[in-house]
């Protein structure tokens, strides 16, 4: 005969009350069911306060830290069991408020247990023999008068368990919320406010490949997809339009079938109300709803039935595909989401407003929206609006088809909208549709505090990167005075580390040992790419100004932004970035990257030349007036020396140190000079593409390096006015002797002619190594340009000695890290995320910038 089990359901987010008397048992039922993390004891929190789990001059002070543990655990979305107790009403008020703050059931589970059983247990307990047998007794009397009044407490399910037997029985079963479809991954077809439109609905279901089934009288009565699609309906199904039953009986086939899901709305709730033969104003839109109810109940006299039980089984939202997707009637801020309470339920159904009314009486709805931060996307409706926009990661589906807009479906995770438009204007709205903002809402992008203070960021590539507060405040001075229009600042590039410091006789830096430390993490194949002696420059271009405004939300004839390596603008007329842009997009055009990639926008990283664009006060204030004084003094007092020699000085070693230095001084200014010259508007300037970052809905970072450049070349082919400049490169195996030795000479012949160097990267671009990330490049800079970094006698053997000291490892790490966050920005660009999130990673770059590293490296 098998054993007596007594099941105990208990919610798989919730607050677990044991209450019994001293003695009955909770302690060993609550390590018999539950982990040991999701129990909170007032003895273990008695002896944290006092050494002494039995001090009960402690327990105010335990209890204070219970409720604490309790709400941390709570907000973080965990189970959690209280063992305490718990007879004495004010004691289970206080847990109950905890509950109702953090939007969780509360739960008890009474042991009511023999005064008899509790004596005798405390009585084989060493620190307990001594409880006496009157505190027992009022355990007992105060449980009796408990189990009257726990269900009007507030407690949402209460288990009692009456004698021993019972308490041993007991089998706690964990459930899985109502609202909780984590596991269902779709994919879906989200389909907004239908509000009785039966033929629109009809008509999307339809262009969203769904096959409709009929019953005898011919009204359809389901719909499947073919490829196992799931709808979602985000409620108010009636009310306002021709066909609210045709609706209810549509979308209830289809639930129970299993090929949709349906969330409550408000208008669902009143009439449920209506069913139920509660009292309800009959308004907007009830009174149709309720006519056409009785006209079909004639012939399904037990529809009316079938549609009070459906309605009263929708729950207020739901939480799907791992949790990347809550859908919800008005809206829920990532709080409530998974949670069940009153209050999750109203804001689901109704959202909330601000106290006021617009000029038509309407409320004015609270923007939750704008604030909205959290990884989920939230697909809602509610408030019409004249089209589906996407804000913060959500998107308001109820394109007002009762009243003559459209039916809108947002296809998950493809995250494309599909529309029919309305047939006609069902109802008439109080407030004109085309006066209300898209989304309800300004567009308000970001905030403080997305940015502020400590910061850790989580990417694909790198895991965390932690951001220090003290940098954050430096890349906000900077972001908030300097840089360009945020939302045409979808990336920053990152810093870049020089090769490992070379050992040769009179290098500093060598393309053997980039080769070499590239072997060594697993890379066969490197491009090597000439580094042009310019400035850092990111270039978004539109194809004109009305994509700018609708992809990117910004005024104005904006077709883009220039930007410098920290956000700022190259230019201060704007008339010359939109000239540049004009030239990109024509080189754009000109090679058909338009139509080849699908997009109408394009992220390019690149080097605008010369150099003295942007360091021309550098120029003036260091490099030249350093070489200018160097020319001045240093051949007079060659002349002395000689002069001296002649006479008979012995100055021959001082002579020779400081016609070396002389030398040095013309090689410096000749190195600088290499790469400055004047420009006039436009002439003169070079632009130097050589990568394509992003598309519409598609990063390009990863893309290997050869395919890049075979872009790049055909912008540059097709530029029509000599703007752009190519890159110039070559393919080097780390493995083959003979190629790497190509690699060096060629480097050798591009430094010979003034070149400041190469780039050396894996041609794969993204590459993970035994030890993790592998550096996406190296600069190996030439002997003569590092004299503009070093000075002009780094290269005296000395010198040089003391230069191989330099410390590359905090370098490395800055430029994996900030490889990692704008690898992570464009990944959130290409998939449409919000603003704020793309921003995130990009700011995070420029907080890095202000890490304490060697300018020089």
């Amino acid at each position: 005969m098998s054993e007596r089990r007594v099941p105990l359901p208990v919610t798989d987010l919730s607050l677990v009350v044991l209450v019994g008397a001293t003695g009955s048992g909770k302690s060993t039922f609550a390590r018999r069911h539950f982990r040991p993390t999701e129990v909170v004891s007032s003895d273990f929190c008695r002896g944290l306060v006092s050494d002494d789990e039995n001090d009960q001059s402690a327990s105010a002070d335990a209890f204070d830290v219970l409720h604490h543990i309790v709400g941390k655990r709570l907000a973080a979305g965990r189970l959690t069991v209280v063992d305490a107790t718990n007879v004495q009403s004010e004691d289970r008020a206080q847990l109950v408020r905890l509950a109702r703050e953090h939007d969780v059931p509360p739960m008890a589970i009474v042991l009511d247990v023999p005064e008899q059983v509790c004596a005798e247990r405390n009585a084989a307990r060493p620190d307990r023999a001594d409880m006496p047998r009157h505190v027992i007794a009022r355990h007992q009397r105060e449980l009796r008068r408990s189990l009257r009044s726990l269900e009007r407490e507030g407690f949402r399910r209460v288990h009692v368990l009456r004698g021993v037997e019972e308490v041993a029985a007991a089998e706690v079963t964990l459930e899985r919320r109502f609202n909780d479809l984590r596991h269902l991954t779709g994919p879906f077809d989200i389909i907004g406010d239908v509000h009785g439109c039966r033929a629109e609905l009809t008509g999307l279901l339809d262009r969203l490949g769904y096959e409709l089934c009929h019953d005898a009288a011919g009204r359809p009565v389901g719909a499947a997809h073919p490829l196992g699609r799931t709808a979602v309906f985000v409620g108010d199904l009636v009310d306002r339009g021709p066909d609210s039953p045709g609706v209810l009986r549509l979308v209830m086939g289809m639930v129970a079938a299993g090929n949709a899901l349906c969330v409550t709305g408000n208008h669902e709730d009143k009439l449920g109300r209506h069913l139920r033969g509660r009292q309800v104003k009959p308004g907007h839109g009830l009174a149709e709803t309720i006519a056409q109810l009785a006209g079909v109940t004639e012939e399904e006299p037990e529809f009316p039935d079938r549609a009070r039980e459906f309605i009263g089984s929708l729950v207020s939202h739901y939480v799907l595909d791992g949790g990347a997707l809550v859908v919800c009637h008005a809206g829920l801020p990532e709080k409530y989401h998974g949670r069940t309470s009153g209050r999750v339920r109203s804001f689901a159904m109704y959202g909330d407003t601000t106290g006021e009314t617009d000029e038509y009486g309407l409320p004015v709805r609270y923007p939750w929206a704008e604030e909205y931060r959290g990884r989920a996307a939230v697909v809602y409706g509610h408030t019409p609006v004249p089209r589906a926009t996407w804000l913060n990661n959500t998107i308001c589906l109820d394109t007002a088809c009762v009243f003559g807009g459209k039916l809108t479906a947002l296809r998950w995770p493809e995250r494309e909208l599909v529309e029919v438009p309305a047939q006609r204007v069902w109802y008439e709205p109080v407030r004109p549709l085309a006066g209300q903002a898209p989304g309800g809402h300004d567009g308000r992008p970001l905030d403080l505090g997305d940015v502020h203070g400590r910061r850790v960021i989580e990417t694909a590539r790198h895991g965390r990167v932690a951001v220090r507060e003290q940098n954050a405040a430096a890349a906000l001075e900077v972001m908030s005075r300097f840089a360009v229009d945020p939302r045409l600042l979808p990336y920053l590039p990152p810093t870049m580390a020089p090769c490992a410091t070379s050992r040769r006789d009179g290098y500093l830096e060598h393309p053997q040992d980039a080769f070499a430390a590239y072997r060594a993490d697993g890379v066969g194949r490197v491009v090597c790419e000439e580094k042009h002696m310019g400035s850092r420059a990111v270039a978004l271009v539109c194809r004109d100004a009305e994509t700018a405004r609708k992809r990117f939300g910004t005024g104005g004839e904006q077709t883009g932004a220039l930007y410098t390596r920290t956000g700022r603008p190259f230019f201060t007329d704007p008339g010359m970035t939109e000239r540049v842009l004009d030239r990109l997009r024509d080189s754009v055009g000109g090679a058909g990257l338009w139509d080849e990639l699908g997009t109408d926008w394009l992220l390019l990283d690149a080097e605008l030349l010369p150099w003295s664009l942007k360091a021309s006060g550098l120029l003036r204030r260091q490099y030249a007036a350093v070489g200018a004084a160097s020319r001045a003094v240093l051949p007079a007092a060659v002349a002395a020396l000689r002069q001296a020699l002649e006479n008979g000085a012995d100055v021959a070693e001082l002579l020779a140190r400081q016609g070396e230095r002389a030398a040095d001084a013309v090689a410096f200014t000749d190195a600088y000079r290499r790469h400055c010259w004047p420009t006039e508007g436009l002439d003169g300037v070079r632009l130097a593409p050589f990568q394509l970052l992003a598309v519409e809905g598609r990063s390009l970072a990863t893309l290997p390096h050869d395919e890049q450049l075979a872009l790049i070349d055909r912008l540059v082919a097709h530029d029509p006015g000599g703007l752009l400049a190519a890159t110039r490169r070559l393919v080097v195996d780390t493995e083959d002797e003979t190629s790497v030795a190509e690699g060096v000479r060629w480097w050798l012949e591009l430094t010979a002619e003034g070149g400041e160097g190469m780039v050396v990267k894996p041609l794969q671009a993204c590459v993970r190594g035994p030890k993790g990330l592998v550096q996406p490049g190296v600069k190996c800079r030439g002997r003569e340009y590092l004299r503009i970094v070093y000075g002009p006698e780094y290269t005296r053997p000395d010198n040089l000695a003391r230069m191989r000291a330099r410390s590359l490892g905090h370098k490395r790490s800055l430029a994996l890290r900030e490889y990692a966050l704008g690898l992570e920005a464009l990944d959130r660009l290409a998939t449409g995320e919000p603003l704020w999130r793309v921003h995130e990673a990009v700011f995070a770059v420029l907080a890095l910038e202000s890490e304490p590293v060697d300018p020089r490296l």
